[in-house]
């Protein structure tokens, strides 16, 4: 571990973050060490690590619809030839007659499915077992069994990594920080995992412990940080009143809780004399379209909010009819981690100028996923259209630049928690109320 640890205080001014995880992998390699880690650090601020399973990188969810025998229609060109019925069934007997580990064919039924959708080659497709589809039903609906961190895949380095942590649960209270990078649970590694892999891992019932070994910049070794299980309730939106009557909004994730708890939150800064609104999306990695929706409600004038289109040209539109519309000046705060469905909102806002972006270029995920549910309990979840923003940008593999790009000083946040992005957001709005 020394010799490791020696190994990234040398390389680690003179090269990548991903060259320094390549060379400690060699390293840990030759000495007989397993796995490796994977590091990309960009920012951290919100967080909840309850299981989410739900939209890696970000993600817009559709309402789910459910599958049956038939509900399909089924063409010739099919992959279920009598050749490739033949060749599954020689995989099998093979698998039976000579692996050396053990396995079932519910193991082997369960590969077939999720690698059918595996060779899709999207990250946001995927097959649920039964048991998977309970925690995303469970991280969508806001109210999870785990430690209190969300999670998401780090565009660098594709590991899976805490996104934020929800203050007062057990995460926070074992000192998980945003951006950690997840290399081991409980000394099983997760390379080359899916959030919903490293979920499963995490997730137990309450009152027990799970142990991750992360990787945080700036560290010379892993940390091992074990965790007490709890039931976590996830306050998605979170509320405070700043000097001169600016209120301060953060939204950490579109769940279905979010709407409701962003209509109560935005009703207690309009009671509460509201002047000026940041809205905060960092770091927010997106959730369900239904949610984002019922937020631009209220706050988007008369209009439309966003549209999607299938592969069919199908388009399908969801508006707002105004009566909420903001009427003070508004400063959204965004970054690389703002994902799908902050996408959503903060680029309506933009389109119709109620409001300033603030930060760095946005994550650049607009595609819309649905979850198709399996008369067995199974799922799958597959990427169905694009959106589109009200003046018909296609954000895709792009992002949204801010109307003014600043870096969060990450060293003054780390010292004392200074928040140079929010700092500039009050200084506009100061500006605004006072003309």
């Amino acid at each position: 571990m020394e010799e490791n640890r020696q190994e990234v205080e040398n390389v680690q001014n003179t090269e990548s973050d991903q060259e320094v995880l390549e060379r400690i992998e060699k390293k840990r390699r030759r000495t007989a060490r397993y796995n490796f880690f994977a590091l990309g650090v960009l920012v951290g601020l919100l967080v909840a690590f309850l299981l989410t399973v739900v939209l890696v990188g970000g993600g817009v969810l559709n309402p789910g619809a459910q599958l049956a025998a038939g509900t399909v229609t089924k063409t010739d060109d099919t992959v279920l030839t009598s050749e490739v019925k033949n060749k599954i069934g020689l995989l099998e007997d093979s698998i039976h007659e000579y692996y050396l580990g053990d396995t079932t064919n519910e193991d082997l039924e369960t590969g077939l499915y999720k690698g059918m959708v595996d060779a899709l080659g999207d990250p946001y497709s995927e097959y649920y077992t039964p048991e998977e589809l309970d925690t995303l039903r469970e991280s969508t609906e806001g109210i999870y069994y785990g430690i209190g961190a969300y999670i998401g895949i780090d565009s660098e380095t594709e590991y899976c990594k805490i996104t934020s942590v929800i203050p007062d649960t057990p995460a926070e209270a074992a000192g998980l920080q945003a951006e950690d990078i997840i290399v081991e649970v409980d000394g099983t590694s997760t390379k080359g995992m899916t959030t919903t892999d490293v979920v499963a891992l995490i997730k137990g019932e309450e009152n027990t412990d799970v142990t991750l070994t992360i990787y945080r910049k700036g560290e010379t070794d892993y940390l091992d940080i074990t965790v007490t299980r709890k039931k976590v309730e996830a306050p998605t939106v979170s509320y405070k009143m700043l000097d001169d009557n600016i209120a301060y909004i953060q939204i950490a994730q579109f769940e279905d809780v979010t709407g409701d708890q962003f209509t109560e939150q935005i009703a207690k800064a309009r009671e509460d004399g509201m002047k000026a609104l940041v809205l905060d999306l960092r770091n927010n990695p997106g959730g369900t379209l239904t949610s984002v929706i019922q937020v631009a409600r209220q706050l988007l004038p008369e209009g439309m909010i966003v549209y999607t289109e299938d592969k069919n040209g199908e388009r399908d539109e969801y508006k707002c009819d105004g009566s909420h519309e903001l009427e003070v000046p508004m400063v959204v705060l965004v970054n690389e981690n703002s994902a799908s469905a902050s996408e959503i909102l903060s680029g309506a806002i933009k389109d119709y100028g109620i409001g300033k972006l603030l930060g760095t270029t946005t994550f650049g995920k607009g595609i819309v996923q649905k979850v198709f549910g399996i008369t067995d309990g199974s799922a799958v979840k597959l990427t169905i259209s694009h959106y589109y923003t009200p003046n018909g940008n296609d954000i895709h593999g792009v992002g949204i630049e801010p109307d003014e790009t600043l870096d969060l000083d990450v060293d003054r946040y780390l010292k004392d928690g200074t928040d140079n992005q929010l700092e500039r957001a009050t200084e506009i709005l100061e500006g605004e109320i006072a003309k």
